[in-house]
C-alpha cells in the first residue's frame, strides 16, 4: 500500500489508541503491573501516546498529522477548505477502532479478571465524572478550544520556525496540559474517533462481562468536540490567520 495522506491518519490514529487506551488499561484493570496507578499516569501517557501517533502519521504519509476529527473540522473552518475530511475522518474513525482491538489483545486475560464493567468501558471511551449533559458538553467544547488554540499557537508562522521533530512533542505537552487541568470532568475525549472508534469495538468485542457501551453518553463525546471545533476554528480563522 502507497503512503498517503488516509494511511497516515489510521495508522497514527491506531498508534494514539494503542498506546493512550493502553495506558488506561494498565491502570483500571486487574492484575496488571500498572494497577491503581492513577490519573498522572494516564494523562502521562496519553501525552506520549499522541506524540507518538503525530509522529507515525508523518512517517506514513499524513503531514497534517491531525488524529481527530475534531482539529480536521477547525483548520477545515479557519481555512474554508473542507476537502480533507472526507478522507480524514473516516480514516481516523477506522484507526481508532484498530488501535482499540489491539488494546484488547493485548491485554486479553486481563478482562476476566477485571469484575468491574465500568473499568472495562472505561478503557475504551470517556465518561462523566458527574452525569450531567449540559455541563459535560461545556467541558469538552471548552476542552477542544484549548486543544485548537493551543495547536494553531504551535504552529503559528509569527513564532517563527519550530525546530524539526519539536512539534509533535509540544502538542504531546499540550495534551498533557488539558489532560491535567480539564480532564477530570469527562475524561477529555477532546477527539470524536477517539471516543466512537473504541466505544464501537467494545460494543462487538468479545469481552468477559462487559456491560453496557453507554451509548446514551455517546453522543457528548461528538458533540462537545465539535462545537469546540468550529468555535476554535472561527477564532483562528478571524484572529490568526
Amino acid at each position: 500500500m502507497q503512503l498517503s495522506p488516509f494511511l497516515g491518519e489510521l495508522v497514527g490514529t491506531l498508534v494514539l489508541i494503542l498506546l493512550g487506551d493502553g495506558v488506561v488499561a494498565n491502570v483500571v484493570l486487574k492484575q496488571t503491573k500498572g494497577e491503581s496507578s492513577g490519573w498522572i499516569v494516564i494523562t502521562t501517557g496519553w501525552a506520549f501516546a499522541v506524540t507518538m501517533g503525530v509522529f507515525v502519521a508523518k512517517v506514513f504519509g499524513s503531514i497534517d498529522a491531525h488524529l481527530n476529527p475534531a482539529v480536521t473540522v477547525a483548520f477545515a473552518v479557519a481555512t474554508g477548505d473542507f476537502s480533507k475530511m472526507a478522507s480524514y475522518i473516516p480514516a481516523q474513525l477506522i484507526g481508532a477502532f484498530l488501535g482499540a482491538v489491539l488494546v484488547w489483545l493485548q491485554y486479553l486475560p486481563h478482562w476476566a479478571a477485571t469484575p468491574d464493567p465500568g473499568a472495562k468501558l472505561a478503557v475504551f471511551s470517556t465518561g462523566p465524572a458527574i452525569r450531567h449533559p449540559l455541563g459535560n458538553v461545556i467541558s469538552e467544547t471548552i476542552g477542544t478550544i484549548a486543544l485548537i488554540i493551543g495547536i494553531a499557537g504551535i504552529s503559528a508562522k509569527a513564532l517563527g520556525t519550530i525546530a524539526i521533530g519539536l512539534g509533535p512533542y509540544l502538542v504531546g505537552v499540550l495534551v498533557w496540559s488539558i489532560g491535567l487541568s480539564l480532564g477530570g470532568t469527562t475524561g477529555y475525549a477532546i477527539n470524536p474517533a477517539r471516543d466512537l472508534g473504541p466505544r464501537i469495538a467494545h460494543a462487538i468485542l468479545p469481552i468477559p462481562n462487559k456491560g453496557s457501551s453507554d451509548w446514551g453518553y455517546a453522543w457528548v463525546p461528538i458533540v462537545g468536540p465539535v462545537l469546540g471545533a468550529v468555535l476554535g476554528g472561527l477564532l483562528i480563522r478571524w484572529y490568526a490567520l
